[in-house]
């Protein structure tokens, strides 16, 4: 198991939320992933600013003596590999330093999990991911519920939540959230353990 307690592996230096920009879907489940990076800006009282060249809007924050960048694919959700893949060539980070924040349609709403590599599941952003940098990657999973059948996702993940579905989100957004020192220290099966037993 890959474990960062006693340091065997780096802290996370970049954090990606992923999502759409356009100001129609910004409200989706797609863009829940938008969602939880906008926290994290406020937590450092921080603003994102755009860079067409990277692909990105992005910042850089002090966090205990280190820098971590924070960016939003400026790009479709589809193509959010090419931004990343920009991203860390011109930075120099590596995969397993990135932390991927992103909707999740095989976990119920509410549910919130944390993996490290993997495949892509269906989600066309983590597929492009995977074909840029490879799948050796954190990704924060938000559960944003199932439609019942794969010809209904398309048009699930590009629409907004009910009232409940994104109270629950908000919920395990927000709960996730107050440990996330914890996951940006990479304290990865402390932080997982927090998750499993916050349910």
């Amino acid at each position: 198991m890959l474990n960062n307690d006693q340091g065997s592996l780096p802290n996370i230096k970049l954090v990606v939320g992923l999502g759409n920009p356009q100001k129609n879907l910004l409200l989706t489940r797609h863009n829940v992933g938008y969602w939880y990076l906008d926290k994290l800006l406020e937590k450092f009282d921080s603003k994102l600013v755009e860079d067409k060249k990277l692909n990105s809007f992005w910042c850089k924050v002090e966090y205990k003596g280190d820098s971590i960048f924070l960016v939003k694919p400026s790009l479709f959700i589809n193509d959010s590999g090419k931004s990343i893949s920009s991203f860390i060539k011109y930075y120099k980070i590596l995969p397993e330093n990135i932390l991927v924040i992103h909707d999740d349609i095989d976990l119920n709403v509410g549910d919130t999990r944390l993996k490290f590599g993997g495949g892509h599941g269906g989600h066309n952003g983590l597929r492009d991911i995977i074909n840029h940098i490879g799948k050796n990657y954190w990704r924060l999973r938000i559960g944003v519920g199932h439609p019942g059948e794969k010809s209904l996702v398309h048009n699930y993940v590009l629409n907004n939540p009910s009232k409940n579905d994104n109270l629950e989100i908000n919920i395990s957004i927000n709960e996730s959230f107050e440990n996330i020192d914890i996951l940006l220290d990479g304290q990865f099966d402390k932080y997982t353990k927090i998750l499993h037993t916050r349910e």
